[in-house]
């Protein structure tokens, strides 16, 4: 598929909160099959909008801002559902940008195949393997989790791994165990982020 084919849900044009040390504007990517009660971004859950932003607006952008921004970041929603992902990586790369990737691991074979495009990976541990379910409200969602795991720390890339604290889906023991089989793995770092309900 082509860059054109990425369905996108929303764009942020600075940040400097989404790529570690970096200056980066933010793809948001619609769609994803697991249904976190904490999702900040809700919208970009279906995976069709009636309304959505054009690949072709956002190259214009970047390449207007080249010198300014360091990077641009892939979020979501889930990127690697979106078939056009890796020419769309391709793409930002041409431009002279680094690139960043936010991830919940759920399609390893995917994600795998986009590994070498991505210069830096913040990957979601919604809960201990065993428990993953109770997050994502999706059977068996742990298997995919683990093995996107296992690649991100396999392929060098620069990473981090986040967790949200969302008592009492996630606990502090939970936390506990999250950080110890990361650890056991050969994970660098891994972070914590406070849930924050959306107002209704």
């Amino acid at each position: 598929m082509l860059a054109h084919d990425l369905k996108i849900g929303g764009f942020v044009p600075f940040s400097a909160t989404d790529y570690p040390g970096q200056l980066a504007a933010v793809v948001f990517c619609q769609g994803c099959p697991w249904r976190c009660g904490y999702c900040h971004n809700p919208h970009l859950l279906p995976a069709q909008r009636d309304r959505s932003e054009r690949w072709e607006d956002i190259v214009t952008f970047l390449d207007a801002r080249r010198g300014l921004l360091d990077a641009v970041v892939f979020s979501g929603g889930e990127p690697t559902l979106q078939g056009g992902l890796p020419a769309a990586l391709r793409a930002v790369r041409s431009l002279g940008f680094r690139v960043g990737l936010h991830t919940a691991g759920i399609y390893p074979k995917r994600l795998a195949a986009v590994l070498p495009l991505v210069d830096w990976i913040g990957m979601d541990v919604k809960a201990p393997f065993a428990a993953y379910a109770r997050v994502t409200r999706v059977a068996n969602s742990e298997r995919r989790a683990r093995e996107s795991t296992r690649l991100v720390i396999e392929s060098g890339v620069a990473h981090t791994f986040r967790t949200t604290v969302d008592p009492p889906r996630v606990d502090a023991e939970d936390v506990r165990v999250i950080r110890e089989t990361l650890s056991s793995m050969g994970a660098r770092a891994h972070a914590l982020q406070a849930c924050r309900y959306l107002q209704g």
